[in-house]
C-alpha cells in the first residue's frame, strides 16, 4: 500500500450539515423544498450533478443561467455560515500518514471550498487534490479517482479509499479501489458497497494499520 486517498466532507472535516443547510436555502429561493437528506445521500456529486438531479426530482430542468446563479449564491450562504472543523484526531493521524504515503483528496465540493478547508487545515499534506470543478463529471462516476490515481502515479493495487458516501462508495469501487467507508452522517445500510465499515474517526488508524498487514500478507502469500 502505497497511497491514501480522502474525500474531505464527512471524513476529514465535519462540515456536511452547513452544505446541507446552504443547498436548502438557496434552492427555496428557486421554488424547491427539499428534505435535507437528500444533500447526504448526494455528497460526492458537484454543484451541477445536485442541481440536475434535485430539479429532476421536481419536474424541472434548470437553465444554465439558474446554475450559475444557484451555484453562486450556494456558495456564498455556505461561506457565511459554515463553522466546519477537523474531526477529533485527524491532523494527527494525517501528520502520521504523511510520512509514509503519499496522499491524495477526492472532493465533490467546488475549488474555493475544497482548497480553502485543506490549505488552511492540512497545510502541505496532499500530493493530489482533486475537487468538483476538475472534471464535468464527479462522483459516482469512476473518473475522480482514477484522476487521483494517474496523478499520484501508483498502481489501483496499491491505493485506499477513505469514504463516508454512497456515491463516494460507488465512485471508488468502479475504479477498481479497495474502500474504506466511516459512518458519519448516514448509517451503515448506505455504506455497505464499501469493502469495510467502520463506526467512528477513532477507528481510522487503527483500520488502516489492519490495511497494511492485510496487503503484506497479500504480497508474503504471492512471493511464496
Amino acid at each position: 500500500m502505497n497511497a491514501i486517498i480522502f474525500d474531505m466532507d464527512g471524513v476529514l472535516v465535519d462540515s456536511m450539515h452547513y452544505h446541507a443547510e446552504s443547498w436548502d436555502i438557496v434552492l427555496k429561493t428557486a421554488g424547491i423544498h427539499i428534505d435535507r437528506k437528500i444533500i447526504y445521500e448526494l455528497e460526492g456529486a458537484n454543484y451541477r450533478q445536485v442541481i440536475d438531479i434535485v430539479f429532476s426530482q421536481f419536474g424541472r430542468v434548470p437553465s444554465e443561467e439558474e446554475i450559475r446563479e444557484i451555484e453562486k449564491k450556494k456558495l456564498h450562504i455556505f461561506e457565511e455560515i459554515a463553522q466546519i472543523k477537523p474531526f477529533d484526531g485527524t491532523k494527527e493521524l494525517l501528520e502520521k500518514l504523511r510520512q509514509k504515503y503519499q496522499l491524495a483528496v477526492v472532493s465533490g465540493s467546488n475549488r474555493r471550498t475544497v482548497h480553502s478547508a485543506i490549505n488552511g487545515f492540512f497545510p502541505d499534506t496532499f500530493q493530489v487534490i482533486i475537487d468538483g470543478e476538475a472534471m464535468k463529471v464527479c462522483k459516482p462516476s469512476p473518473e475522480p479517482y482514477l484522476l487521483a490515481v494517474q496523478r499520484l502515479g501508483v498502481a489501483k493495487d496499491q491505493c485506499l479509499v477513505i469514504e463516508n458516501a454512497p456515491l463516494g462508495i460507488q465512485s471508488a469501487k468502479a475504479a477498481g479501489l479497495r474502500c474504506i467507508a466511516i459512518v458519519s452522517y448516514l448509517g451503515r445500510e448506505s455504506l455497505k458497497g464499501a469493502d469495510l465499515i467502520i463506526d467512528s474517526h477513532h477507528e481510522l488508524g487503527k483500520c488502516i494499520q489492519e490495511e497494511e498487514a492485510r496487503t503484506e500478507a497479500n504480497v508474503s502469500c504471492i512471493k511464496g
